[in-house]
């Protein structure tokens, strides 16, 4: 997914709501407390980097039903950043159109620009399912071992949520959707709020549906990687196991060097780097403990 950024993370994190069902409901995750929803977003980007000025603007849409196990996000943005270069103005405009959707742990990210969808499979979903972890813990756990802290309730278009303290900001949720981040990074600040939001509603079918782009398999094309569908499944074989050892003895140096040579996390800084590897070895942690 191109969609690499520290928002997004934190979308995983706290999206996570609900608990893991057993009977003829095994192997079912609920990623929120409420059923299902549809939620458009607001985004403004402003402040100064490197001399320069950056303001921004964007548009996202959120749908999602089965509690979280269907969902679709799209994102549409426009940034301007300003730079004065030896007495000269200079500016540049840059465009980015971005849709992402889970489907029972399948993930399918749509690059507009190359016309494909790359295919994966959530590696946290599976875990989860695998292990009956209760989602809902092991999300605010793995947030809070990133820095983050529950610091009280506020209101998003009416909806009482939790108010969370993370590195560089805060964010609001509610049922375990979030509903409002404010965050800061390097001086630019980056404000993305809930303008309207219905839960529990019928979700219309065409709100799924992805363009009729070419798929590319991701697991395949990082090539080594054991596909998350059996890694997690019951059916986990010795290769899978020995993938899970090494990621898990794995020092961020070593992993940030592997991270660096995909094309999804190699523009991230060493501090998103950073909380990825953090997250992914809480992962493994919550499986492991499971």
């Amino acid at each position: 997914m191109k969609k690499g950024s520290l928002f997004v993370l934190i979308l995983f994190l706290v999206g996570c709501g609900g608990n893991s069902q057993n009977g003829t409901g095994r192997n079912k995750l609920k990623r929120y407390g409420v059923q299902s929803g549809m939620v458009e977003y607001k985004t403004s980007i402003s402040g100064t980097a490197m001399g320069g000025t950056v303001k921004g603007s964007g548009t996202e849409y959120l749908y999602f039903k089965d509690w979280g196990a269907v969902e679709l996000r799209e994102t549409k943005s426009r940034q301007t950043t300003t730079v004065n270069v030896l007495g000269m103005k200079k500016t540049e405009t840059t465009q980015a159109h971005t849709m992402d959707k889970l489907d029972n742990g399948k993930t399918y990210s749509v690059d507009f620009e190359e016309k494909v969808i790359y295919t994966g499979n959530d590696m946290a979903m599976n875990m989860m399912k695998k292990s009956g972890t209760h989602a809902g813990k092991a999300g605010k756990e793995m947030l809070k071992s990133l820095g983050g802290k529950k610091i009280g309730t506020g209101k998003v278009l009416g909806y009482t949520c939790e108010v969370w303290s993370i590195p560089g900001g805060k964010l609001w949720t509610y049922k375990d959707v979030v509903l409002k981040t404010d965050m800061t990074v390097m001086g630019i600040r980056t404000l993305t709020e809930a303008v309207s939001a219905k839960f529990n509603v019928a979700v219309p079918a065409a709100k799924f549906k992805l363009p009729a782009f070419p798929k590319k398999n991701m697991d395949e094309m990082m090539g080594g990687m054991p596909d998350n569908s059996s890694m997690f499944g019951d059916d986990m074989d010795k290769d899978d196991e020995e993938y899970l050892r090494r990621m898990e003895n794995m020092s961020f140096e070593e992993w940030k060097k592997m991270a660096k040579e995909d094309e999804e996390l190699k523009d991230m800084s060493d501090e998103e780097l950073r909380r990825q590897y953090d997250m992914m070895k809480q992962m493994l942690k919550v499986y492991k403990h499971n």
